[in-house]
Formats: structure tokens, C-alpha cells, sequence
């Protein structure tokens, strides 16, 4: 009798153990989910300026949030979880820039600017080992 109690313990612990796990790993899965949703919505798609002020400041709290740190040229440093990089490609000069260039000038000024400038957002990348999206790169499509 004494060794069928010590089995059953050992079952529940073993079924606690195994329910555990699969609750965490699904909301882990949909938290990846919800968050990556914010940023796939602009995948091939074109915004204005605006927008892509909207979706720096997204990435941006995202990073603040998640503790990302930044270089001594403030920008931020990927860590291979959770950081967000946003790149924008403009047509005249031909040159990538990242998101905290234009955070730091005043995202107000990038939308004084860019208010009515078409974008498309042409790339999208993960991380490995997260699946969270790591980068969008948005090029500007009217001038």
C-alpha cells in the first residue's frame, strides 16, 4: 500500500511537471504572437510618415521595456531576444537610417517632413531564437 501512495505521488508530480510546462510554452507562444502582430501589420504594406513615426515609437518602448541597452552612439544594441530595430531608407539620398536617428532630432520633426512621404515596409526579420521580429526595414516610395 505504502509503495502505491509513493507511485501516485510520483504520478501527479510528474503530470504537475508535464502541465506546467505546456501552459507556459502556450503563453509564451501567444505572447510572441500578439507582439509580432504589432509589427507584421506593415509587411508589404504602404504608410506615410506618420505611420512610421508610430511604429518607431512602438519599437522604441518596446526596447525601453525590455531593458535593451544602447551604444555610446545611443543607438540600441540587438541582444538576441527582444531588441527592435526599425531602418528607413530614403529615396534622395540613398541612405539607411536607423529609428533613434530620427528619435533623437524630434520625432515631431521627422513627421513635420515626412507627413505625406509614402514608405513600404520591404523587409522583416527575427530572431532566432526568440521568433520576436528583430528588424524592419521601410524604403520611401514617393518624394
Amino acid at each position: 500500500m505504502k509503495k502505491f501512495i509513493i507511485f501516485l505521488i510520483g504520478v501527479v508530480v510528474i503530470v504537475c511537471c508535464m502541465s506546467y510546462w505546456y501552459i507556459t510554452n502556450q503563453n509564451n507562444e501567444r505572447m510572441v504572437i500578439q507582439q509580432n502582430e504589432l509589427f507584421e501589420s506593415y509587411e508589404q504594406k504602404q504608410v506615410y510618415g506618420a505611420e512610421i513615426a508610430t511604429v518607431i515609437n512602438k519599437a522604441m518602448d518596446s526596447n525601453y521595456r525590455n531593458h535593451v541597452e544602447k551604444d555610446e552612439q545611443n543607438l540600441y544594441i540587438e541582444n538576441d531576444t527582444n531588441s527592435i530595430k526599425i531602418q528607413i531608407k530614403m529615396l534622395d539620398t540613398d541612405t539607411i537610417y536607423p529609428m533613434e536617428s530620427f528619435a533623437n532630432n524630434g520625432i515631431q520633426n521627422f513627421i513635420e517632413y515626412y507627413n505625406m512621404i509614402e514608405f513600404k515596409c520591404v523587409d522583416i526579420q527575427y530572431h532566432p531564437t526568440t521568433h520576436l521580429v528583430k528588424s524592419l526595414l521601410f524604403e520611401q516610395v514617393t518624394v
